[in-house]
């Protein structure tokens, strides 16, 4: 985290761009895969229904149309037919198509356990079909199957033994399955098995085309949304930040800010420290001249003047107080005005206690003190000390003293 908190505002915030991206990459690619998943499964599932219509009718219109024909060509028996066109369909294509059934007569038509299965379970309520993927010993399969419903010119030769035709009687005996059909039962189905192989090699075409889609319009998302805050967060805050610096560095408030007027946040933001910085230049430019007029007036002053903090040091003092005590300004200031006083202590005390219990004389105290010269020579003086600020409740006296009559 002290990596990412180290980080300059501009890295922050593209790490941060970058990595929502990429994880919408990651979501896009994803969805996108699925999606190319569903619309393979439904193309396979549509051709799957248009070929075992195609092998329905056409079992369908031979069943409907061919008499007597069967008798002299085998080859011309609706079943048969049917058998056949699943075969040529299946050739030369990915996908394999039979006709099966339970009760079959040709054994190429003996179904598999998953067809054995479904067929069953077309035996019960109303179902016309299913499909499904399934993890078989040489990949994954798109399963399809879709059921036959015994039409009354099937019965011709499914229904009864007696009634079937002489040739259909001498190669199935009577006690053969495939007879005694009723109209609307189920005879079988038409199975389609499409090796999920070839299917997934175009889903993976069509995911790179789609993913180098996507992957440009985020770019171009990137790229935008990159130069659009650079353009209207960094560079502003980059630029408040390094005047920020430079004021803090040099203390010269007439620095401002030079960045485009907005009414955003970081515009509202820089306007107000650029108007704290006016209002900083002119209170300082106001404290100078309230300085100078201040040293101006006690410089004027006949008497000596001493400004202390409750400690006693000095942190203001006149050209009189330097030539009382015979020391200069610079040796002066940071030194504690009650050493300089015989009675130094107690008095610290004595003003210290009266201004913690408030018991302060707005008008100050006018004391009788001997002072030590830095040459060793006492004085007695006459004061007056004063509050002269308690900001923050840190108070600050100011000691007017002349040297009394003898």
């Amino acid at each position: 985290m002290d990596f990412f908190s180290n980080l300059k505002l501009n890295a922050k915030l593209n790490l941060i761009l970058f990595t929502l991206l990429i994880g919408l990459f990651v979501i896009t690619v994803y969805l996108t895969y699925r999606d190319q998943q569903d619309l393979v499964q439904n193309l396979a599932l549509e051709h799957s229904r248009g070929v075992a219509r195609q092998v329905i009718s056409t079992t369908d219109y031979m069943s409907a149309v061919v008499r007597d024909e069967a008798e002299t060509n085998y080859a011309l028996v609706p079943q048969v037919v049917a058998t056949q066109i699943a075969k040529r369909i299946s050739e030369g294509n990915r996908y394999a198509v039979r006709q099966i059934s339970l009760n079959y007569r040709n054994p190429e038509n003996m179904p598999d356990d998953f067809e054995v299965e479904q067929l069953k379970s077309f035996m019960g309520p109303p179902s016309k079909e299913i499909y499904q993927v399934l993890n078989e010993s040489s990949g994954k399969v798109f399963r399809y199957m879709q059921s036959m419903i015994a039409e009354q010119s099937c019965l011709e030769c499914h229904g009864s033994y007696e009634s079937a035709p002489t040739f259909i009687q001498e190669r199935y005996p009577p006690e053969h399955s495939s007879y005694n059909y009723k109209v609307g039962q189920v005879m079988g189905a038409v199975s389609v098995s499409w090796p999920m192989v070839g299917l997934y090699k175009e889903i993976g075409a069509n995911l790179r085309h789609e993913l180098i889609y996507r992957i440009g319009i985020l770019a171009f998302v990137f790229i935008v949304m990159g130069m659009l805050t650079r353009r209207f967060i960094i560079e502003p805050i980059s630029s408040a930040s390094a005047t920020i610096h430079r004021v803090a560095t040099t203390g010269d408030l007439s620095e401002r800010i030079s960045a485009k007027r907005s009414r955003d946040e970081i515009g509202q933001l820089i306007n107000g420290f650029n108007e704290m910085l006016a209002a900083l230049d002119r209170t300082t430019l106001q404290r100078k001249e309230s300085e100078i007029r201040y040293q101006s007036l006690i410089e004027a002053s006949p008497a000596a003047i001493l400004t202390f903090l409750e400690n006693g040091k000095i942190v203001i003092s006149n050209q009189v107080a330097e030539n009382l005590l015979g020391i200069s300004r610079n040796q002066l200031l940071g030194e504690s005005v009650f050493d300089f006083l015989e009675d130094g202590e107690p008095f610290s005390l004595k003003i210290a206690d009266s201004f913690r219990e408030k018991k302060w004389n707005k008008s100050g105290y006018v004391t009788q003190h001997k002072l030590r010269k830095t040459n060793g020579e006492i004085i007695v003086v006459n004061a007056t000390i004063v509050l002269a600020s308690n900001l923050d409740n840190v108070p600050i006296f100011t000691a007017l003293i002349t040297e009394a009559e003898t």
